[in-house]
């Protein structure tokens, strides 16, 4: 991040076009380390479908560039979405949003779900089994 780039604020681009990811915005002054913030808002654009199945992502330095972080934090956005299998990346095509890019939301609703069943297996109040989440969430 840029000494300069304040709390909320977008960097400019720094000479290659970021695309589809123009508005992503990091927050300096967030406990929320900047890849994740980035990793969050890129899964979010999956979910709500503004990034669909086969979306091109800009590359790693030119994003690194536009939101004046370092190139490895915008690397490590990356390699956490495709181990999770929301992007996958290869050489000649870059970083794609992949087909199973917009079934996380199922699979956090799967998850969900489960917790739910185990849950009232093991009696606990639905306030005390959202409490776990928030603190887990933390």
């Amino acid at each position: 991040m840029t000494p300069d780039t304040k709390p909320g604020s977008e960097a400019p681009p720094a000479g290659n076009d970021p695309g589809v990811l123009a508005k992503v915005r990091i927050d300096a002054s967030s406990s929320v380390p900047p890849y994740e913030q980035l990793r969050l808002q890129i899964l979010d654009g999956v979910n709500d479908g503004r990034l669909a199945v086969g979306t091109r992502l800009p590359p790693v330095r030119a994003l690194a560039g536009h939101l004046g972080l370092a190139v490895n934090t915008v690397a490590k956005a990356y390699r956490e979405l495709e181990q999770a299998q929301v992007v996958t990346t290869r050489s000649r095509a870059g970083t794609v949003i992949a087909a199973n890019g917009d079934s996380s939301r199922g699979r956090v609703a799967e998850a969900a779900a489960a917790y739910a069943e185990t849950v009232r297996a093991n009696g606990v109040s639905d306030d005390d089994a959202v409490s776990l989440v928030r603190a887990a969430l933390g």
